[in-house]
C-alpha cells in the first residue's frame, strides 16, 4: 500500500543523489551490485519485470532476475508518514470493500429512509476528489496527505 500512496502523492520520499540507474541482477532476495541501504530502509525499484514497486531493505520479498536495466531509489520516509500509511491501511481493510462478495460493511455515498411503504434514498455528498461521491482512502485522507504532497513530475 506504502506504493500507490506514494504513487497517489507523486512522492517517493528521495533526492536526486538518492536514484541509482544502472544494470542490476537480483539473485537469493539480494540486489547486485549492491545499493547504500540501511536495514529496514524502503527502496523502489523501477524497470524490472518481476520487481517493480516499494520494498524494504532487509526483507526477502523479491523474486531473482538475471539482469535489468532500471533505477534504484532509496527513500527517507518519515516514520509519520508510516504511521498515516497505518492508519490508511487499516481503514482500507474495513471500508475498501465496496462491491465486494466478502461480506464486510462497505461504506455508502446513499442514506436511505423508509416509512409507511414508501423508502427512498439520496446522495449523502462529500465524496472524493474526482467528484463521484463514493468515500475512498483518497478522500478520506487527502487534507493528512496534502503535505507531503508533490506536483505530478516532481517524485
Amino acid at each position: 500500500m506504502l506504493d500507490a500512496i506514494c504513487a497517489e502523492i507523486h512522492n517517493y520520499f528521495t533526492r536526486e543523489s538518492d536514484k541509482y540507474v544502472g544494470d542490476y541482477a537480483i539473485t537469493d532476495g539480494v540486489v547486485t551490485p549492491p545499493v547504500n541501504l540501511q536495514n529496514g530502509q524502503y527502496y523502489r525499484i523501477i524497470g524490472s519485470i518481476f520487481n517493480d514497486g516499494v520494498h524494504k531493505f532487509g526483507e526477502s520479498d523479491l523474486t531473482d532476475e538475471v539482469e535489468f536495466h532500471g533505477a534504484i531509489w532509496a527513500m527517507r520516509v518519515p516514520k509519520t508518514f508510516i504511521d498515516l500509511v497505518g492508519e490508511i491501511e487499516a481503514w482500507q481493510d474495513q471500508y475498501g470493500g465496496l462491491g465486494t462478495k466478502d461480506g464486510r460493511l462497505a461504506l455508502s455515498p446513499f442514506t436511505s429512509e423508509s416509512f409507511g411503504g414508501y423508502s427512498y434514498s439520496k446522495s449523502a455528498g462529500g465524496g472524493s476528489a474526482d467528484g463521484s461521491s463514493v468515500t475512498t482512502w483518497q478522500s478520506t485522507f487527502a487534507s493528512r496527505l496534502s503535505v507531503w504532497r508533490k506536483l505530478p513530475g516532481c517524485e
